[in-house]
């Protein structure tokens, strides 16, 4: 079997090295293309990308076969349908190519194409180091440890939004009144999930529709804490295509209604 931490690990290890080839904003955020994703490919996501996609080649060359999905190259096949190698090199972009020390690496291994069929999450958070690792079925772990400790709360002290251009966070953020404490823009999805799941904020939304690639992984912290997401524009959430279509805004909270009463919150202005 393969061993899918220590693989998660060697990506890190090389989407370091091209982070420290681009030191600045200056090698980071040239336009380079556009990705399968339909964003913007910068310098910085392009490189990375290049890394981790010879980390996967290196993969199959050593006899394993897998189907990867990936946020720039979109889905290729490495010799078989599964596992399906779900891949973000660099979640939090504008953030990476700024030098706000707030980005990650995300995999996720699942062995169909659903959302429900994810057995290994990885979210490595460039800025402290912090490796955040889900198995299905046996936990959530951050830095090798189980990660346990009080949730997020059910009375809401940090709302954090993700997907945040200036206009839509004027849009929504009204609604959040009564609703949140306090609002947080920290600018990674994967991340902000973790974290979540550590119970460092209470709930999170996704302003507009997430793809898998920015979720697939964390969100398996989160469940495997006991702890609600979902895709309420596309349920359930299990049945989510692993692909690159933005299916669905994300809501995320300590329960299904939490999850509930932001959506509907969301839901309000539109």
């Amino acid at each position: 079997m393969t061993d899918w931490l220590a693989f998660s690990r060697s990506v890190v290890e090389d989407v370091d090295g091209v982070l420290a080839r681009l030191p600045t904003r200056l090698e980071r955020e040239p336009v380079v293309g556009a990705g399968e994703g339909g964003d913007e490919t910068t310098a910085v996501a392009a490189e990375a990308e290049r890394a981790a996609v010879r980390k996967l080649e290196e993969l199959h060359d050593s006899g394993v076969a897998f189907t990867l999905v990936s946020e720039e190259l979109g889905e290729r096949s490495f010799g078989a349908e599964t596992p399906r190698l779900v891949l973000d090199p660099i979640d939090g972009s504008m953030n990476a190519k700024r030098g706000v020390p707030f980005f990650s690496v995300s995999l996720a291994v699942a062995g169909g194409p659903r959302m429900e069929d994810v057995f290994f999450g990885f979210v490595h958070d460039f800025g402290t180091g912090e490796e955040w690792v889900a198995r299905r079925g046996e936990g959530a772990y951050l830095n090798g440890l189980p990660l346990s400790g009080p949730g997020p709360k059910e009375d809401v002290e940090i709302l954090s939004f993700e997907a945040t251009r200036t206009d839509s966070v004027a849009t929504q953020v009204g609604d959040m009144v009564g609703f949140a404490e306090r609002t947080r823009v920290m600018g990674s999805l994967a991340l902000t999930l973790c974290h979540l799941a550590a119970g460092r904020v209470d709930a999170v939304c996704s302003l507009k529709a997430a793809r898998s690639v920015d979720i697939a992984a964390a969100q398996l912290l989160v469940r495997e804490r006991g702890f609600a997401i979902d895709l309420p524009d596309r349920p359930p959430f299990g049945s989510a295509p692993l692909d690159l279509t933005p299916h669905s805004r994300v809501v995320a909270g300590a329960t299904p209604a939490v999850c509930a009463e932001l959506y509907r919150r969301l839901s309000s202005s539109r």
